[in-house]
């Protein structure tokens, strides 16, 4: 062990799991097996914290216990903790936990990059939005923690205090932007109450579109959400009116809301490689119709991704085609390897059959702690992977999981947030019908399971049946998002059943081709102008254009620009050589000048401009006009000045007046009506 892997420290909690050291991969075979580490032995962590060695703790229950003891001595290693007791070692009498807790330990000791982290600041200015005396009661309540103002949509139902601490105004709240620390709000109706209001409040004369800024709102409203994503914008607080309980919560939770706040960066964008959208046309929006928060906007040919509107759900990175927007909590390669090192180390340690069950740190944690204390616990093969939201996942950690041997996959979903998982659902779709198309059996790999019944759950995790990767297979996850889905399909591929290089894909598929109606093509190269992922290619010999299909990421650009129209998509994955190279879709013969042999257009194009305007254009009527079509810009000019009536010559050009003309032959002047006669 060197100096900056941490010693691990595990309990087996009064016995109630069957812990064997020497069964355990990442440790040696003498580790101490506690029984009671967090009371009777806790003097065994204190020594080790003496050592200054970085900690990993097999315990997070107790979690808060060893950080208090930790302060207590002044400790300044890291200290961590994992989960083995409900997630492995709480199982059915007949499962051996040792392989599983064996995968989580490995995971546990994974290096990570940390996500970037930004400040948030509160200044504690809070609007209170809502009907009658209940709101007031609610601004009577958080003023003197906070800096309160309130607005109410109805004034009746309110006794007035002898003293009142916190500005009242009567309006509706048109349109609420932004996040904690950075609201801004406009409203209707606005109207300042008059403080010679007796009996019932009474206001000055509304107006419209009054516009504040707070830094936190608690919408006691009860009616449409003032947001998008209501339950994900950090400093709004919706809440039903008619639950006391939940407004008492929420008054005290957002008591403390005052000072600076630290959260994740979730996802990174890089304009460079977005498919967006090229000179005002609209190709790939994948993003913004996977955000549930409202997050993400278009920004002419990008888009502008709110962090401060973000709550991580990761939809928007698992379903961009390019990996312009990427999630950062945690990135691609630490994600990845974090489902190769709990995969790959549970079938080194003896596992069969491993299915991955994707929760989130909540509801997902619930009911696994309610398997683990009211039933059997989680069975032997169920690695459960504990993510910030399971709809991160795309087709490329998919894929990558099945090769690093995964016989399932259940993404648990909490209900309140089944109208949010179209995105991986598309992502499960393309999955399946890459993996069906090289011969496995995909068919009930993948489940989503919208579920708050611990019970229903565990029916749920099963193995799939049918063709599998025989051999896992690992690979380092560098490059982009389409180089490590490759590098997954790659080495699939080289194990499949079926060997074919052309797989059929779901009509949202990020892989494909496009096809070009040859008949209709003047090779005005439109298309390759606004491809953004330079996909498509011409050549400055000759008129024509190329595909390198691996490149293309189905944007539909090409099309939304093509001026004829004769631009079709093909979703499909290409396996073979040919796709990582340029491939001819369209070309022609080239035009040539009559008058110089200079190449200035394709043929076909100049034949159909030439039975167009011959004989039916003013300007194309005799044969030298019409001669003009074929010849390139420089030649048409030289040929237009040389016609009788070419209008670019203009008039004769008139005399230079010199001295001689205003002088008689004997050197007088001329009168003026001389001077016109002669000249």
């Amino acid at each position: 062990m060197t100096s900056t892997e941490p010693r691990v420290m595990l309990c087996n909690c009064e016995k109630t799991m069957r812990l064997d050291p020497a069964r355990i991969a990442g440790i040696d075979a003498g580790t101490p097996i506690h029984t009671q580490l967090c009371r009777a032995q806790l003097d065994a962590f204190e020594k080790a914290l003496a050592t200054g060695e970085p900690l990993l703790v097999g315990c997070t229950q107790e979690a808060p216990l060893f950080e208090d003891v930790a302060e207590e001595r002044g400790a300044e290693q890291h200290i961590s903790f994992f989960n083995i007791r409900e997630r492995a070692g709480w199982c059915d009498t007949g499962t051996d936990p040792h392989p599983k807790i064996s995968a989580l330990l490995a995971e546990a000791l994974l290096p990570s990059d940390p996500a970037a982290l930004r400040s948030i600041e509160s200044d504690g200015v809070c609007l209170v939005y809502g009907a009658g005396q209940q709101a007031l009661d609610a601004a009577l309540a958080l003023d003197g923690r906070l800096s309160v103002s309130l607005l109410l949509s109805d004034a009746s139902d309110i006794l007035l205090p002898g003293v009142l601490p916190v500005p009242v105004h009567l309006g509706r709240i048109r349109s609420v932007a932004g996040s904690l620390g950075n609201f801004s709000v406009t409203v209707d109706g606005y109207a300042q109450m008059l403080p010679s209001s007796r009996g019932a409040p009474a206001f000055s004369l509304a107006r419209d579109g009054a516009k504040a800024g707070c830094s936190l709102i608690l919408d006691l409203s009860g009616g449409t959400p003032l947001v998008t994503g209501p339950d994900k914008r950090d400093g709004y607080y919706r809440i039903d009116p008619k639950d006391p309980a939940a407004v008492a919560r929420a008054l005290f939770d957002m008591a403390d809301m005052v000072g600076t706040f630290e959260k994740p960066q979730y996802v990174t964008y890089d304009a460079s490689i977005c498919a967006h959208g090229r000179s005002g046309k609209t190709g790939c929006s994948n993003c913004l119709d996977a955000c549930p928060a409202g997050a993400i906007a278009s920004a002419g040919n990008e888009i502008v991704v709110d962090a401060g509107i973000c709550g991580g759900c990761g939809s928007c990175a698992a379903h961009c085609p390019t990996g312009a927007v990427s999630y950062q909590y945690p990135n691609r390669a630490t994600h990845v390897r974090r489902l190769q090192a709990l995969l790959g180390t549970y079938r080194e340690a003896g596992g069969r059959d491993p299915v991955l069950l994707v929760h989130d740190g909540d509801h997902g944690q619930d009911l696994i702690n309610a398997l683990a204390r009211f039933g059997k616990g989680l069975p032997g093969n169920v690695l459960p992977v504990n993510v910030h939201a399971v709809t991160l996942f795309g087709h490329d950690a998919m894929l990558a999981a099945v090769l690093a041997g995964a016989r399932g996959m259940v993404f648990l979903c909490p209900p309140s947030k089944s109208d949010e998982l179209d995105a991986l659902r598309m992502e499960i779709e393309l999955s399946e019908a890459l993996l069906a198309g090289m011969g496995y059996a995909a068919g009930d790999l993948f489940q989503i399971a919208v579920e708050s019944d611990p019970d229903a759950l565990a029916s749920r995790l099963k193995p799939a049946r049918g063709a599998l990767p025989k051999e896992s297979g690992i690979f380092a996850p560098v490059g982009s998002k389409r180089d490590v889905a490759r590098s997954a399909i790659s080495r699939l591929l080289a194990q499949a059943p079926a060997t074919a290089d052309i797989i059929a894909l779901p009509a949202t598929a990020p892989y494909g081709r496009i096809e070009i109606d040859a008949k209709g093509c003047t090779l005005c190269l439109a298309c390759v102008s606004s491809c953004p992922v330079n996909a498509l290619s011409d050549n400055p010999d000759k008129p024509q254009v190329s595909l390198t299909e691996a490149a293309c990421v189905q944007c539909g650009l090409c099309a939304a620009t093509c001026p004829e129209s004769v631009i079709t998509l093909e979703p499909r994955y290409n396996a073979a050589p040919a796709a990582m190279r340029p491939v001819v879709l369209h070309e022609e013969e080239p035009a040539t000048c009559t008058s110089c042999g200079k190449p200035f257009g394709t043929k076909s194009s100049i034949a159909r401009i030439r039975e167009k305007l011959s004989g039916k254009h003013w300007m194309f009527q005799r044969e030298d006009q019409i001669a003009l079509i074929e010849m390139c810009d420089d030649c048409r000019i030289s040929a237009q000045w040389e016609m009788e009536d070419t209008p670019l010559r203009g008039g004769a050009r008139p005399r230079i007046v010199t001295t001689d003309d205003y002088l008689l032959p004997d050197g007088d002047a001329l009168t003026a009506d001389d001077f016109l006669k002669k000249n």
